[in-house]
């Protein structure tokens, strides 16, 4: 055990230290701190689809808890979504595809897990679950991923409400609601081509600048980014 903590754990001796001075310093001095976060709200042990979430917070209001700076607070976060919806693991998944049209969505992004290449679950956009992981994250931006990846599709399928019991909301549900809980679709026309190269918003296909518009006015969050490929400059600032 010894030779394995002198291997892998004193490469990082000279780096532990006393966060909470650390970055308090560091505020003082007007340095900016960045967060970076694992998992979505849906993970999230209290606000998530409870039991099928990691064992602690993945909400954005942890960041500073967790770092040993809890009276501070954050002044931007930006939430990630990707322009389709996956999902690692079990519990519920409303807008899940199944069969051929999964398969397809599933190679077109490429949705399998990094360490294990296990398929990753996959659907349409999912408003509802969307705009609930924006008021859990306190979101006050928004990165838009992957929108290239819808390129070949015709229509473009997005979720955008729940349908519990015969009822229709907008509201994410919890427990046996969530369970029981249909997807309700619209679909909008795709631009059927590539747009990967785009830099501008004035370089997206009108119906590209359609789909994204609406899911910021759907969601009610202001979309920041909108990545178009896998290269670090693949993506648009709209603001």
């Amino acid at each position: 055990m010894m030779d394995w903590l002198k291997t892998y754990a004193l490469p990082f001796k000279d780096y532990v230290c006393d966060t909470t001075t650390y970055l308090t310093q560091a505020i003082k001095a007007g340095k900016s701190v960045m967060f970076e976060a694992q998992l979505g709200a849906l993970r999230d042990i209290d606000f998530g689809i409870y039991p099928y979430t990691s064992s602690s917070s993945t909400i954005a209001g942890y960041a500073t808890v967790g770092a040993g700076i809890p009276g501070q607070k954050l002044d931007c976060v930006i939430g990630i979504m990707k322009a389709y919806s996956t999902c690692v693991g079990e519990g519920p998944f409303t807008c899940e595809m199944f069969g051929h049209e999964a398969e397809e969505l599933r190679e077109a992004g490429g949705e399998y897990g990094a360490a294990t290449g296990r398929p990753r679950r996959v659907g349409g956009f999912d408003v509802v679950a969307s705009k609930y992981g924006i008021l859990m994250q306190g979101a006050t931006d928004i990165a838009l991923t992957k929108l290239d990846v819808l390129s070949y599709l015709d229509k473009i399928p997005v979720c955008v409400a729940y349908q519990v019991d015969g009822k229709l909301t907008s509201d994410f549900p919890t427990g046996v609601d969530l369970v029981n809980a249909k997807p309700v679709y619209e679909y909008f026309d795709g631009w059927k081509s590539d747009i990967s190269g785009a830099r501008r918003w004035e370089d997206l296909p009108e119906n590209a600048q359609k789909y994204v518009k609406y899911i910021e006015k759907a969601t009610g969050a202001r979309i920041k980014y909108v990545s178009v490929g896998a290269d670090r400059d693949s993506y648009v600032q709209l603001y």
